[in-house]
């Protein structure tokens, strides 16, 4: 803790632009629930306020307000999301948002209180996963990775549904279901693919899955901010904060709850490896 400290007064000796006795600038986070928030109050926050920031999280309870709230002005910047969801997000309201850098993050988990083996796994499961479109594409290439299912080649991998499936050797009965309550369909499902951020919250380890995903670039969580802020002061700021050492050492500490989590590619090049 010391070394974080440390870090953000040198961040702030470095970085600091705010007039003398100026009012403190808002900048507000916008985040859904789970470990993310613990992260950056912990690892961001600090730093943001050493220069100068009104600096704070506002938590939604769904993955669909924080972007509305982004682009209608009600926060300067959110953490929720991986590149894909924000531009089919985008897309689909018309709004103008963009990615500022990628943090590490916790990939889906496949889960099961039933099984303790891949191999256990009877004719005609119940396998629970995310509804949203771009993490239901998202689901169904890790079950795919996981030989359970394979899917039509010629399909979007970024927009497949289960329609697309063209092979289920198991007979497994995809259901698909709002992230949020996936860790309670564990009651029922013989499987459930929950994402990291919904299993920690709801007291999952990441260790506690049959099989981890492995993350792509474009999968790590990002900050995103309005199209038009990306050149503003305090979207700089953001990312430097980020990408310092006293956010690294929050990140990167064995104790924490982040040490399982993958890096993006920024990260690894910078640190090395995981966090």
């Amino acid at each position: 803790m010391r070394h974080s400290l440390v870090g953000w007064a040198l961040l702030a000796a470095l970085a600091f632009h705010s007039p003398l006795g100026a009012e403190p600038k808002p900048l507000r986070i916008g985040m859904a629930p789970g470990p993310y928030v613990d992260l950056v109050k912990r690892g961001v926050l600090p730093g943001l306020k050493a220069l100068g920031y009104d600096a704070s999280v506002v938590e939604f309870q769904d993955w669909v307000q924080p972007d509305l709230a982004l682009a209608h002005g009600e926060i300067e910047a959110n953490l929720f999301q991986h590149r894909p969801y924000l531009e089919r997000f985008c897309a689909d309201h018309g709004l103008k948002l963009a990615p500022l850098v990628g943090i590490p993050t916790a990939g889906l988990g496949l889960y099961s209180k039933a099984l303790t083996s891949l191999g256990q796994l009877k004719p005609g499961s119940d396998v629970t996963l995310p509804q949203d479109p771009t993490n239901l594409a998202r689901a169904l290439r890790f079950l795919q990775a996981a030989g359970l299912l394979r899917l039509d080649p010629a399909a979007d991998p970024l927009r497949a549904t289960e329609k697309d499936v063209r092979d289920n050797p198991h007979g497994l009965r995809l259901v698909p279901t709002e992230a949020a309550q996936l860790p309670r369909t564990l009651n029922d499902a013989a499987l459930a693919v929950v994402t990291g951020n919904y299993a920690l919250v709801s007291g999952l380890k990441l260790s506690d899955a049959l099989l981890l995903e492995k993350l792509t670039e474009d999968m790590v969580m990002v900050a995103a901010v309005r199209s038009q802020d990306l050149g503003q002061p305090f979207a700089r700021d953001l990312k430097a904060v980020i990408q310092s050492a006293a956010f690294h050492a929050v990140a990167s500490d064995p104790a924490g709850p982040f040490s399982q989590f993958q890096a993006p590619a920024w990260y690894a090049k910078k640190w090395g490896g995981r966090p």
